[in-house]
């Protein structure tokens, strides 16, 4: 029996030790949205380890100001990187990061359509640099995709890299040197913007035969052309002056637990993981001496320099936003319906809608504000559609011009009447396709807020049948939908994939937070 007994003990003590040792531990994560690709290895983390990663996500610069401003109670983070959060944690006088290891690594690079790179002959070239890619574009050679840098890492680490490029160096750029004409020549050729670099792939999948290439991860590019998705397949170019990469570093935040993170760690950065990570991710080990998968190419990553300071930083966002990209028309669908004016719901709407004009003053709402040179057209429903009330922004002083009267717009809302959903729709595109068709160079897009179903006017099977009948270019025109309160999931997600938008769900988040995500794919 004692030897029965030591045997079950032995083998208890062996699946222990397979596990890590002993009890789980549980370490919460505030993780980028992009680090969903992990999920399959989190089994193998916690088997090796003992360590249970519960990964939330959060995109990065929503996580960043999560943390910075206080009260978060995550153990650890994991975003793509975090040279702005350090930043911000300096300039603010913080201690919110007690620990940071970079795991895994991936440039942020221009993936062309092969046809187009021997067109431009970058074809088997090692040395185009940014300078080619904004001739290409000035001169409408080269359309693009690359996510908001306002809202998603991807497009922000490819902002910075570009700036330093035609800056020089960082230290031009900390002088306060930004090369705005440079940008804007560059950005010119930017035909599809997004919130979420998943997202923006996605997107570029559907756009494709518009689009001549897309700025993203290495990994995400390098997986859409094994994906089949794609008819032509992306020749990854390495600007010659260089470019930013992301290094996922994971950071510890919670200082009681390091014993569990530095074991977390040890296991991460081991040949094992490493190329586990690399196999599933197709990102680029860190660790020396792990052999680069052959789908990853062997090439020398210059890597450009990141400017050392927020102001900087701030600076390069806003010259983007406000000078260099091409401008936006945004179109609003607003219900304001009976029901708006239970449980603060028109509250929620004019305090979410007066954020985006510079009322909010975090790290987020400064970028998702309304932008110099943009458009805005508002349209009510009820019962029936109201006129559209039309507002274009001129400079960035949010407190005169349209800010304000956008602000005294909003405090009018009231409600009142039924539910009108397809026949504002129908006017929106009908407003938005008249718009493009007299300036075909900017963003458009439509936003469609409802918290209930469709009462009154046309049905859903009416509005697609309108939507097909519209030109071609118009049917280019994503609706983004808000479900809130009582709204139709069902309805909204109908829309939001006909017209190649996305749903968002201001059930479970703010309003505010809705809009403010909203603006990235604007």
């Amino acid at each position: 029996m004692r030897r029965l007994l030591a045997a079950v003990v032995a083998v208890f003590a062996l699946v222990a030790a397979g596990c890590g040792g002993g009890s789980h531990t549980t370490l919460t994560v505030l993780a980028g949205s992009e680090l969903k690709d992990l999920q399959p290895l989190l089994g193998q983390i916690e088997h090796a380890t003992g360590v249970r990663l519960q990964l939330d996500y959060v995109g990065t610069l929503d996580g960043t100001q999560q943390l910075i401003a206080g009260g978060d109670t995550h153990d650890l983070a994991w975003f793509s990187h975090s040279k702005y959060l350090q930043l911000l944690q300096q300039e603010k006088g913080l201690k919110v990061v007690h620990a940071e290891t970079p795991i895994m690594l991936s440039p942020v690079v221009l993936g062309v359509k092969h046809s187009v790179a021997v067109r431009l002959g970058w074809s088997g070239s090692g040395k185009v640099t940014w300078s080619d890619i904004a001739e290409a574009a000035k001169a409408g050679r080269l359309r693009f995709a690359m996510t908001n840098p306002g809202s998603s890492n991807s497009g922000f680490t490819a902002l910075v890299g570009v700036a330093s490029a035609f800056a020089g160096s960082a230290d031009a750029l900390d002088a306060g040197r930004i090369d705005t004409q440079a940008m804007k020549d560059l950005f010119a050729g930017q035909k599809l913007t997004a919130g979420s670099s998943g997202w923006l792939a996605d997107a570029y999948v559907q756009s494709q035969d518009r689009l001549d290439g897309m700025i993203n991860y290495e990994s995400v590019l390098l997986e859409l052309n094994q994906s089949g998705k794609l008819h032509e397949k992306l020749d990854l170019i390495y600007p010659a002056e260089g470019i930013v990469t992301a290094n996922y570093p994971l950071l510890l935040l919670d200082e009681s637990r390091r014993a569990a993170y530095d074991k977390l760690v040890e296991y991460l950065l081991s040949p094992d993981f490493q190329e586990a990570m690399m196999k599933q991710t197709l990102r680029r080990p860190v660790t020396p001496g792990v052999m680069l998968d052959p789908r990853l190419p062997h090439r020398l990553l210059v890597e450009l320099p990141f400017p050392a300071t927020v102001k900087t930083i701030n600076a390069i966002l806003f010259a983007y936003l406000n000078k260099a990209r091409p401008p936006a028309h945004a179109t609003f669908v607003l219900d304001i319906s009976g029901s708006m004016g239970s449980n603060g719901k028109i509250e929620s709407l004019r305090r979410a809608l007066s954020g985006l004009t510079g009322l909010d003053t975090t790290v987020t709402g400064v970028f998702s504000q309304f932008h110099d040179r943009e458009q805005l057209s508002f349209i009510r429903f009820s019962s029936s559609t109201y006129p559209p009330v039309d507002f274009t922004v001129e400079g960035t002083d949010t407190q005169t011009g349209a800010y304000a009267r956008i602000r005294s717009f909003v405090d009018g809302l009231k409600p009142y009447g039924g539910t009108a959903i397809y026949s504002a729709l129908i006017e929106a595109y009908r407003v938005t396709a008249k718009a493009q068709a007299t300036d075909p160079s900017r963003y458009y897009s439509i936003v469609l807020m409802t918290d209930g179903e469709n009462n009154a006017g046309p049905d859903a099977a009416a509005f697609k049948r309108f939507y097909n009948a519209l030109p071609a270019r118009a049917r280019q025109i994503r609706t983004f939908t808000v479900l809130f309160g009582d709204a139709s999931a069902q309805a909204l997600t109908q829309i939001a994939e006909l017209t190649g938008g996305k749903l968002f769900d201001a059930r479970s988040a703010s309003l505010s937070s809705v809009f403010k995500d909203i603006r990235g794919y604007q």
